[in-house]
């Protein structure tokens, strides 16, 4: 398990079985001396279970798979820059060696501090990376679990079904589906929030998955329902096509 990482926080990918098997390991241990994220877990447990029936047709064998499949699961280690080695010049008698030597050097310090540089940028964007997938389904264990969470489930025109998951008490609604047929490289899914007789934008389902969960952008306080659309790459500000579903809430 991350040191960096608070055990605590875990709780969710644990219950969820998206930890590697070694931080699953680790994180077992903390478990067993901290009550309080033991009785956590367990009680999401429960609610993933409930979750699943709460979907109205029995979900394919593949259903875990694909749902875990959105939460990204494994940390990579960022790039190792590499080292230089300076070979150093045996004195010679032609007197501009010396400044020769001396701007290979530079030439060679230069490039490695911008190997360091780089290596560092993508250290700091796959930490970003993580921290986001953690907070995300953090925030998806949260929303199911809690008290007020709500679960509808449809189908979607063409294939595919999905379950939209609303908690009023904490402003967010989530998004759990599985089998949406591929869209032609022009098109994405979308999502949106159906209030006061129009649709908001709340999210685009990541390019390429055909399950998953995700939250959705904004609150569902006022909304009626949530629609799925096709759309262009990168999404509308207004529906351009007729529903996929619109799920009532």
């Amino acid at each position: 398990m991350n040191t960096t990482v608070d055990p605590h926080t875990l709780t969710g990918a644990y219950a969820l079985g998206a930890l590697p098997e070694h931080e699953a390991a680790q994180f077992a241990r903390h478990l067993a001396r901290c009550p309080a994220c033991d009785l956590e877990v367990r009680e999401l447990q429960e609610t993933a279970a409930r979750l699943a029936l709460a979907v109205a047709e029995v979900p394919p064998a593949g259903l875990r798979t694909r749902v875990l499949a959105a939460l990204p699961e494994v940390r990579q280690l960022p790039p190792v820059p590499h080292r230089a080695t300076v070979v150093p010049l045996r004195p010679r008698a032609r007197p501009r060696l010396p400044y020769l030597a001396a701007a290979a050097c530079l030439a060679v310090a230069v490039a490695a501090g911008g190997l360091t540089v780089r290596a560092q940028h993508e250290a700091d964007q796959q930490r970003d990376r993580s921290t986001r997938a953690e907070q995300q389904s953090a925030a998806l264990s949260a929303l199911m679990a809690a008290p007020d969470a709500t679960f509808h489930t449809t189908a979607l025109k063409g294939g595919g079904s999905g379950t939209v998951v609303v908690s009023e008490q904490q402003g967010r609604t989530a998004f759990v589906y599985h089998g949406l047929p591929k869209l032609p490289e022009a098109r994405v899914y979308q999502l949106w929030y159906s209030r006061e007789g129009g649709m908001v934008p709340a999210g685009l389902v990541e390019t390429g998955r055909a399950g998953g969960a995700m939250l959705l952008t904004g609150t569902p306080r006022g909304a009626v329902g949530v629609g799925v659309t096709a759309e262009p790459r990168g999404g509308s500000s207004r529906p351009t096509s007729l529903p996929l579903a619109l799920v009532p809430v």
